[in-house]
């Protein structure tokens, strides 16, 4: 009898196929998937879902328009994952997917679109992550002007060619390192360093006279 309540407890303690994925990293995942584990792609949409939204949004101002395109982007990755080099980051790749058709939808569009942002970094050394405006632990009047700051962000932001914008919002926002930003960007990594550059100090110059 021992036996048996001990066995049953060994069973209850066995992770389920939802636990093991989510502990799993990207590549095992796509692999779950592939490997015929239609579990795992919901897997990556709940990894990615939120990121790819904010991503978008930053990029075409148009929430609404940004949800359809996440969702363009996950049709996508089903229909060509088999394709997905699994020696290579699945972050990239899904991030450059999103990429493109954020850059497709400013295209196709006659007016210039308004960059709306939650965060944004205001330290350009190579290892800084980016910052987020937001600490709820901060006193009211901290919190005013933080948010104060935020708006002009947005608005100088806007302001930023698209090319400048893109590179601008995948460094200082998404944190992505200058590699991953060529890759997605299809730009070398020269073009990559030079347009953040210009990107960086129209910034600099556009809300200058807004800061003390």
């Amino acid at each position: 009898m021992p036996e048996l309540a001990l066995k049953h407890s060994a069973a209850q303690a066995k992770p389920s196929i939802r636990e093991v994925l989510r502990a799993a990293d990207d590549t095992d995942v796509v692999q779950a998937f592939l490997g015929g584990e239609e579990r795992a792609f919901q897997e990556l949409v709940e990894r990615y879902q939120t990121r790819l939204l904010n991503f978008i949004y930053r990029t075409i101002g148009d929430r609404e328009r940004a949800e359809d395109l996440v969702q363009e982007v996950f049709i996508r990755v089903y229909r060509h994952i088999h394709r997905f080099d699994t020696s290579k980051k699945f972050s990239t790749w899904i991030y450059t997917i999103a990429s493109n058709l954020a850059k497709n939808e400013l295209r196709n569009r006659s007016r210039n679109p308004l960059i709306l942002f939650q965060a944004i970094t205001s330290n350009h050394e190579e290892n800084e992550r980016p910052l987020q405006f937001e600490d709820y632990t901060s006193r009211p009047d901290d919190l005013f002007q933080k948010r104060h700051l935020r708006g002009l962000v947005e608005e100088t932001v806007a302001q930023l060619p698209e090319h400048h914008r893109q590179v601008f919002v995948l460094r200082e926002i998404e944190g992505k390192s200058y590699e991953e930003i060529a890759e997605i960007t299809h730009c070398n990594l020269g073009t990559v360093k030079s347009r953040l550059n210009r990107a960086r100090n129209a910034f600099a110059a556009i809300i200058e006279p807004w800061v003390d």
